[in-house]
């Protein structure tokens, strides 16, 4: 199978003179979002050579904790979502899912 298009995502990270970031913002043009303005992104990519995960937590100064609390829960959610979606696995999505209940619960991010 052959590469028939290469789309890019781009994230721009302004940093302070610690090297903290100040500003954050991604584009990913295939998608609709040019310049668009963030105070958090979290990647991973797996190193299927070493069979490990890299990952790159980043957020901005003014990312309120009560925002990061729900991008965490969000993020969760999201991953069950996908790890049942990528494996076919619904019993263990549901049971992450179920995780995603308590820890919305125990922050009390559920009204």
């Amino acid at each position: 199978m052959a590469v028939k298009h290469n789309s890019e995502i781009k994230f721009k990270v302004g940093l302070d003179e610690n090297k903290v970031p100040e500003e954050i913002s991604w584009t990913a043009i295939d998608g609709g979002i040019d310049n668009e303005a963030s105070k958090a992104i979290m990647i991973s990519v797996w190193d299927h050579k070493q069979k490990d995960t890299l990952r790159m937590d980043l957020w901005t100064k003014e990312m309120p904790v009560d925002e990061m609390k729900q991008f965490f829960h969000q993020t969760l959610v999201s991953m069950a979502d996908s790890f049942e979606k990528a494996t076919d696995d619904a019993k263990m999505g549901a049971t992450m899912r179920d995780f995603c209940d308590y820890f919305a619960e125990k922050l009390e991010l559920k009204k």
